[in-house]
């Protein structure tokens, strides 16, 4: 796949800069495979319209992993704990100006891994800030759980939980959440590592369910990483574009995607290129808001 082919025009008023005060109010564009049909509803409605569709999410932390550091300016974004001692990885910049076997305030960095990312060890727990993607631009409220963790489950509140069958994984998001795809070809781009843990009794009940609604990406890699054979903990670098066999991912709900991302081939994959096209085209029209804090798109 050409990297070209995850390209299209967003008018910039259409990138959400803020949650919606009530998660679930926002809007959810609903897409039939099998009939090719679209409704247009909100979150809130989203137990209606699944059956006995068990749904599986992504109970990762975000940890305040954004730590600025002075002497020179610049800052630390945790990327991943290595161990329980204090070991990370990260990235550091700026890169050119740092050194390793030096301390900038809690970051002591031991070793440059290439491309900005570093070996480093850090004091106690992480007290920086809640990473943002580059595109959220304006300041966050300062109400509660407005820095909430930016994915598909942003939408979920308790109520909407409460009448759903849940079941949970853990993927640990890394960096190749937010890096763009940068070569002309997808089969190019390298993808990084990322941890993940399932425990028996939740993979027992996924396997044994009729069908999965598999709640953002990160939940996708996991499933379909099982569903080939993987362990129940370890690494996943899986990478899922267009042509992609799904073993175990019946439904996908998940938020508007940067273009040139690996998030957006994943949809792509799922629900078919020349319906994602058409299907982000209409989510433009009709105004729907994108990316991270924006609303949502169920694909059956």
């Amino acid at each position: 796949m050409k990297t070209r082919e995850l390209e299209y025009d967003l008018p910039p008023e259409l990138v959400a800069q803020h949650p919606v005060p009530r998660r679930d109010a926002s809007r959810l564009l609903v897409y039939e495979r099998v009939s090719k049909r679209v409704h247009h509803r909100r979150f809130a409605e989203l137990p209606d319209m699944l059956g006995d569709a068990l749904v599986v999410v992504n109970d990762t932390r975000v940890v305040p992993a954004r730590i600025p550091i002075e002497r020179p300016n610049g800052e630390v974004l945790l990327l991943e704990r290595l161990d329980e001692e204090g070991l990370w990885e990260g990235l550091a910049r700026p890169t050119r100006r740092l050194r390793a076997g030096k301390r900038y305030g809690p970051v002591e960095l031991l070793e440059h891994l290439g491309e900005g990312r570093w070996r480093l060890r850090l004091d106690g727990e992480p007290v920086g800030e809640t990473p943002l993607p580059p595109y959220i631009t304006e300041p966050l409220a300062r109400a509660a759980g407005s820095a909430a963790a930016p994915t598909a489950g942003l939408h979920v509140t308790d109520e909407v939980l409460a009448r759903l069958d849940v079941e949970r994984i853990t993927l640990h998001v890394g960096l190749d959440t937010f890096r763009p795809v940068s070569v002309e070809d997808l089969d190019d781009h390298r993808l990084h590592g990322e941890r993940y843990e399932v425990t028996p009794a939740a993979w027992e009940r996924i396997q044994g369910a009729s069908r999965v609604l598999a709640v953002g990406t990160t939940t996708v890699r996991v499933l379909e990483t099982l569903a080939r054979g993987g362990r129940l903990s370890g690494r996943t670098d899986l990478f899922v574009v267009p042509g992609f066999e799904f073993r175990r991912a019946d439904a996908l709900l998940t938020n508007f995607h940067l273009p040139r991302s690996t998030l957006l081939a994943l949809v792509m994959a799922f629900a078919g290129v020349d319906e994602t096209r058409r299907l982000y085209r209409l989510a433009i029209e009709e105004r729907y808001r994108f990316y991270s804090f924006g609303d949502a798109m169920l694909v059956l």
